[in-house]
Parts: structure tokens; C-alpha cells; sequence
């Protein structure tokens, strides 16, 4: 509503208001609430009527450049201020302040100067407040307000307003986030990756790829893409381990892993899905292979899963006992050969002794270095089973196959004298012992007749050997135990035992 009708007034009157036409306005005491200098007044008798109505809501008002304090200020002090500083600023320019006074001194600040019964900052103590109000008016009757006044707060609002929103606008980030391929346009304040994630609740593992990488500055238009890790329990060409791909089929993880899928063997269809808890995949590549057989070479490519395999599918049948060179049931290697062996073969049955052992016991009866077998041995007796074989038409080594014991061999129980033998034998010890050996035996104490029926340096018969005290053969005797019964033997019966040579028992 203009002020206008409120500002022009005659002798007789305030004119363009109604109801109060014919009387003076200096008649009436005008209300404080909207008397000048804020531009509007009102004759007493309206103020029942307005104070009647509902109270108007207090707003605050946001404070900044060009807007008045809030209604509510805690003193005209400080809007008088506000009114000051606009006053300098519009008068530098040569414009009117009285908009700059709305701006800087509010209602509640007017009437909160008013409360504590303090002029208006720079106001005329005299005459009181009525006669300030009515100098203001006369003053205001004579100009009219610029619209120049009015739009500089509103301006200023806009501008701060701009500003702040401008901002808030620069802050705030469209961004495209793909999640395991499924992508979503968001708006962000995140600074970087690393923060988008997390305000997002994208959680990304060791194995997960994020492009750009964590960390990366995010600006408005970026695109964010989030690839999680899947397991694959791969067994390529026998070789098995773990791996971890961002693809989503069978065959985008191939492709990824770098293998050669042409003419490959794979477990499972390579448009099969690989969800995020991975899967088993086995893969067997095409490889070169040639088979050697009958005399003849064939080269082929094949993803065969073992050596008989791959000979299979060369056209080539194993029958009975052929074989290859290396294992049938082993990996294939990409270049390897492989020869077949036609094998044709026979067994045959041997009988093989098992020899016996000897245990041998210590015996103080007899005189030491004597050994008395109490117990003969018996030889065991094994039957062996060997395999003849003839590859390719050459004979190989007899290869022994089984084995089966007939008879065991029973040990033989020997006893070692310990006694030491004696060395005198009165009224021989003076006879020429050696040259008698020498004659009997040459001098050997193990020597045995053509006849076997002597032995030992004196020849001695078993049975004469046994009346003297001697066990087992003389000739297995020590040479002192047989020089000692021969002795005996002297004294018995003199130099008659050795009819040829007991001469030389004196020579």
C-alpha cells in the first residue's frame, strides 16, 4: 500500500483517510506502534481496533547485506547502528536513506528504545517524542521515496542467496556408480572414491577392482566402477590352483586368464554365469601330439585328457598287453611323442635254493680254536615265477613276478672250544713234530687224503681222532690241538700210526 495517503494533509484535516475527514491530525495522539518515522499513521481512535486484531507473527529475518535486524532486536542501539552505516552508504551515493533506516532499525528495536525511555539516537531531547515524529513527517511530505532504496536491501538478500546456493551447486557431484555391473547415476558431496564408497556402502575386498582407484578426486560427470573378485578352482591342462576373476561368464574369465580357448576342452558352457561364490572349471587346451606305432607316425591335435586317450583318437588300438612308453592314464604335453610297444610275452616257473645260516655258540669243554658243527645245516628251496617278454620283436630281460617258498632252509649250530689246549705231553715233547708234518701232510693242517678218509697235519682216521679226546673232523682242528693228540698218540703206541714217515720223529 503506498504511504502516500498517510503524508499529505490541509489545514482542516488529514485528507485519504477514511472516517477521519474534518478533523485536525494534530488533534489526535498518533500510535506509537506505527507513528513516523517508519512512514504510516494512524489517529488514536484506530488503535482499539487494530490492537483488536490477531497478533501479527514475529519472522525472523535472516541478517546480512542490505536486510533489516529481526523484529525482536536486543536494543536500538544496535539497529540505530545498522541505520547509521546504511545512511553513509546511501549518502555517498546520493541516495535517500530512508529505505536504509527500515533496513537498520526494526519495529521491536523502536519499541525496545521506546521501553526504556531513551531518545532516538541524534533526536532533539526537547519537545519529546511527539514533536520528533511530527518534524519527520513534514520533512518526508516534502520528497518521495526513491524505489532505488527499496530494491538495494532486497538486492543484496538475492545476492547472498545466490552466493550461498552457487556454492552448494559447486559441492554437489552427479556421478555414475556401476556396482558389478549395474549401474546408477547418484548425487554426491564425496570428495573422492574412497568416500563415495563408503557413504554408498560399497564394500570392496582384496581381490575387487575399483576404477578409478580409491583415493581418485571425484568430479561432477565421473564415472565409478566397482568389479568384485570370484573364485575359480581351475585345473588347466592337470594343473590345478585358484584364481580370481572380476568376469561374469565362463568365458569372459578365460579371456581374462589369457587362455587359449580355441579347440579346448571346458568343463562347463562358457556362457555359464560365475556367481560371486565362484565355481570349478576344468580346461584342457588343444595340443600336438604324435604317436609312434607299428612303425608308422601320427601327428594330431587333441585335447585328450590322458595318453591313451590321445592314442585313441589317432586311430590306434591297444590289444592284450601293449602298452605305451609313458603311462596311459598321464597328461598329454603339447609336443610330446609317444611309442607304442606291442607286447607279447610268456611266464616261466624256476626253483632257486635259499641258503641256510650258521649260529655259532661258545664251548669251554673244548679247547680253544676248536669249532665242532653239532648241527648241519639244510638248504631251503624257493619256486620263482618270471615274465618273458618280446616288444616290438626284441627280447627283454626275464622280470621276476612272484615267488613262493617250498622249503625253509634250517640253520646250522657250530660250537667254538674256549678251553686253551695243552702244550706237553710227557716223553714226545722232544720228537721232530714239524718234519712229521711235513711227511703226512706237507705241513697243512687242513689237508684231507684223496680218499677222505684222513686229514690234518698227522692224517688222522675219525675214529682214532675221537679216542684221543678230539670231536669233529681232525682237520678242522687248530694245528697245536692236532701236534698235541698226536703227541698222545706217540705214547700210546710210538712211531707205528706213521709207518713211512715216524722216522723222522728222530731225524
Amino acid at each position: 500500500m503506498s504511504s502516500s495517503q498517510y503524508e499529505t494533509y490541509g489545514p482542516t484535516g488529514v485528507t485519504g483517510v477514511t472516517g477521519a475527514t474534518g478533523t485536525s491530525y494534530e488533534d489526535y495522539e498518533p500510535n506509537e506502534a506505527y507513528a513516523p518515522p517508519y512512514g504510516r499513521g494512524y489517529p488514536d481512535t484506530y488503535q482499539p481496533a487494530y490492537e483488536a486484531r490477531a497478533p501479527e507473527p514475529e519472522v525472523p529475518m535472516e541478517p546480512g547485506p542490505g536486510r533489516g535486524l529481526p523484529r525482536q532486536a536486543e536494543g536500538a542501539e544496535g539497529a540505530y547502528g545498522a541505520y547509521e552505516a546504511a545512511e553513509g552508504a546511501h549518502e555517498e551515493r546520493g541516495a535517500p536513506v530512508f529505505g536504509a533506516y527500515e533496513a537498520g532499525e526494526a519495529y521491536g528495536a523502536r519499541g525496545a528504545r521506546e521501553e526504556r525511555g531513551a531518545p532516538a539516537p541524534g533526536a532533539p531531547t526537547p519537545g519529546g517524542r511527539a514533536a520528533a515524529r511530527r518534524g519527520a513527517r513534514r520533512k518526508r511530505g516534502t520528497e518521495r521515496p526513491d524505489p532505488l532504496r527499496r530494491l538495494l536491501p532486497q538486492a543484496l538478500v538475492v545476492a547472498f542467496l545466490a552466493g550461498g546456493t552457487s556454492a552448494f551447486v559447486a559441492n554437489d557431484k552427479a556421478i555414475e556408480l556401476s556396482v558389478d555391473g549395474k549401474p546408477r547415476t547418484l548425487h554426491t558431496f564425496a570428495d573422492d572414491v574412497t568416500e563415495l564408497l563408503a557413504d554408498e556402502g560399497v564394500q570392496v575386498g582384496a581381490h575387487d577392482v575399483v576404477a578409478p582407484a580409491p583415493g581418485s578426486a571425484l568430479a561432477s560427470g565421473d564415472e565409478v566402477a566397482v568389479h568384485y573378485g570370484r573364485p575359480v578352482h581351475l585345473t588347466l591342462d592337470g594343473h590345478r590352483r585358484k584364481v580370481w576373476t572380476t568376469a561374469h561368464t565362463v568365458d569372459g574369465a578365460l579371456r581374462q586368464l589369457g587362455v587359449r580357448a580355441e579347440g579346448a576342452y571346458v568343463s562347463t558352457s562358457r556362457s555359464q554365469r560365475i556367481g560371486r561364490e565362484g565355481l570349478a572349471l576344468d580346461v584342457r587346451t588343444e595340443r600336438t601330439v604324435t604317436i609312434m606305432a607299428d612303425g608308422r607316425a601320427r601327428t594330431i591335435r587333441t585335447n585328450a585328457a590322458s595318453v591313451r586317450e590321445a592314442v585313441e583318437k589317432a586311430g590306434i588300438t591297444l590289444r592284450g598287453q601293449d602298452t605305451t612308453s609313458v603311462a596311459p592314464g598321464s597328461f598329454p604335453r603339447d609336443g610330446q611323442t609317444v611309442t607304442v610297444m606291442r607286447v607279447t610275452g610268456t611266464k616261466e616257473v624256476r626253483e632257486e635254493v635259499i641258503p641256510f645260516e650258521v649260529e655259532w655258540t661258545l664251548d669251554p669243554s673244548l679247547f680253544k680254536g676248536t669249532e665242532v658243527v653239532e648241527r648241519a645245516g639244510q638248504l631251503g628251496a624257493r619256486r620263482v615265477t618270471y615274465s618273458l617278454r618280446t616288444v616290438n620283436g626284441v627280447r627283454q630281460r626275464p622280470r621276476r613276478i612272484k615267488s613262493d617258498v617250498v622249503r625253509e632252509p634250517r640253520a646250522q649250530l657250530v660250537k667254538v672250544g674256549t678251553k686253551p689246549p695243552p702244550t706237553s705231553v710227557g716223553g714226545a715233547d722232544h720228537l721232530n713234530w714239524s718234519g712229521l708234518a711235513a711227511c703226512e701232510s706237507g705241513g697243512r693242517p687242513g689237508a684231507v687224503d684223496p680218499s677222505g678218509t684222513y686229514g690234518g697235519l698227522y692224517q688222522f682216521d675219525s675214529r682214532t681222532w675221537h679216542a684221543l679226546g678230539g670231536s669233529g673232523r681232525p682237520q678242522d682242528a687248530p694245528a697245536a690241538e692236532q701236534t698235541f693228540r698226536a703227541k698222545k698218540l706217540y705214547v700210546r703206541r710210538g712211531a707205528s700210526p706213521w709207518p713211512h714217515c715216524g722216522m723222522r720223529l728222530h731225524g
